[in-house]
């Protein structure tokens, strides 16, 4: 039996979660091949309609960033990215207040999608095992006689060209063909949930001056019940700035130059309304639309043939207006390697997806469909004990606005960095009680109403 170190691993896609997953099977296996359907230099890569859009990389994914390519943000910085402190340096809004600031220790960087995936990319072509391959169509998948392993992925448009390998990961993102590839060899179809949040963003790129954003790189204005409006402007390499509005529910903001400006100025702050103000368009509109979240439940599958993995977007989409998707993607790597290394040569695919779903998935998605539920117009379960949840963590994001220490709990969150969980810790729960019962009693701008504890996470 070959070992791993001399064996092949191919992945199918080039973004971010492809090439994390390059990354950490470069430790393991004897070559990486990264297959990419566009060009992977391409900056808008006609498999990534949202990528010029405003794209976080929350504080986790910059830490495994940086443990899988030492000294990652530094070469951003230097190429003209911005540093940040998550909590110092980028202007959170909830319920129209900011949260408190303080000095958190906790870094990111901000920059385009494009900048960034352009650093990942060069850092893992660097690597001395790994080759990304792009304008290459992966037709099928090929399995073993019995169908019972998948040996290799079948190339061109004919699927004519197979190219061997003892380990298929799939990164292809949420259009992913392995559901239907399965169905077809006779696994049966993967159960997925969906949470539909008809969420339509519009992004234009300016050239604002530094002092527009007073001190910060990001400004980040999040849509509550009450506001279903939000937006991201972010400071990016040069002196641009990537401006990003987005609604819920349908409530989109228009493409043209007046409706964009006017859609800002309706947001629960005023804070990017007036970038805007100062700034210079280098760009036109260009919209996006999210229609629901996805979830396939490969975990649940009764039977999966070996030498498959799936991973990132392909696994699960999340609502893109929390900005999780590239953090996301990297914490699915570290799964990714975790089972490689723990498991050993007899590594099994139902172990892995156990594994990335107890690990990963659950909690972020969970997270994220929480935070989803907050708005009455989104379809979906709402049990007692949701509803509890929803209240505990929404009075919690009210006194962030009032204490750093409950700021940073909220950001830590926000960052992938702890479990959402960490908010309704009874010591947590008890500032929170604390905090509000400093405020003033009668309604008005600093007085804690009941829709104030209603805003999601």
């Amino acid at each position: 039996m070959k070992s791993r170190a001399e064996g092949h691993a191919v992945v199918v896609g080039a973004g971010p979660a492809g090439l994390f997953a390059a990354r950490v099977l470069a430790d393991v296996f004897g070559r990486v091949t990264v297959v990419e359907r566009d060009a992977p230099a391409d900056e808008h890569r006609r498999g990534v309609p949202q990528s010029g859009h405003a794209h976080d990389f929350l504080a986790r994914g910059h830490q495994l960033a940086e443990e899988w390519f030492p000294g990652i943000g530094a070469e951003m910085v230097a190429g003209g990215a911005h540093a940040a402190d998550i909590a110092r340096d980028i202007r959170w809004v909830i319920a129209g207040r900011p949260l408190v600031r303080s000095e958190s220790g906790l870094s990111t960087v901000i920059s385009s999608r494009a900048f960034r995936e352009r650093r990942l990319r060069a850092r893992v072509e660097a690597l001395p095992r790994v080759t990304v391959v792009g304008g290459q169509d992966v037709a099928g998948l090929s399995f073993s006689g019995d169908g019972s392993a998948v040996d290799g992925v079948l190339l061109g448009l004919d699927g004519s060209r197979k190219l061997s390998a003892d380990l298929v990961v799939d990164a292809s993102g949420r259009g992913s063909r392995t559901p239907a590839r399965l169905e077809e060899q006779g696994y049966g179809r993967v159960a997925e949930e969906k949470l539909k949040v008809d969420v339509g963003y519009a992004t234009r790129v300016v050239r604002a001056p530094a002092e527009a954003f007073a001190g910060d790189v990001c400004i980040n204005i999040v849509a509550s019940p009450d506001s279903p409006r939000g937006g991201a402007c972010q400071r990016v390499e040069g002196d641009r700035a990537v401006v990003t509005l987005y609604g819920v529910l349908g409530d989109h903001p228009p493409t043209d130059a007046e409706g964009f400006t006017t859609f800002a100025k309706s947001l629960a702050a005023p804070d990017i309304h007036g970038v805007l103000e100062a700034a210079e368009p280098l760009s036109e509109v260009r919209r996006y639309r999210f229609p629901a979240g996805l979830r396939r439940r490969y975990e649940q599958m009764a039977s999966f043939p070996r030498g498959l993995l799936v991973l990132g977007d392909a696994v699960c989409s999340l609502n893109p207006r929390y900005g999780q998707g590239m953090a996301f993607a990297a914490m699915q790597a570290l799964a990714l390697r975790d089972h490689l290394t723990e498991e050993g040569e007899a590594a099994e695919p139902g172990a892995y997806f156990r594994r990335l779903t107890e690990q990963v998935v659950d909690p972020v998605w969970g997270m994220t469909v929480l935070s989803d539920l907050s708005f009455p117009g989104v379809q979906g379960e709402r049990t007692a004990q949701t509803l509890e949840v929803l209240e505990l963590v929404g009075r919690t994001q009210v006194a962030a606005t009032y204490d750093g220490p409950l700021a940073l709990a909220c950001l830590r969150v926000f960052g992938l960095l702890d479990p959402p969980t960490a908010l309704l810790d009874p010591a947590v729960q008890e500032r929170v009680h604390e905090t509000l019962s400093r405020l003033p009693v009668p309604a008005g701008p600093g007085a804690v109403r009941d829709s104030d504890t209603d805003r999601g996470m």
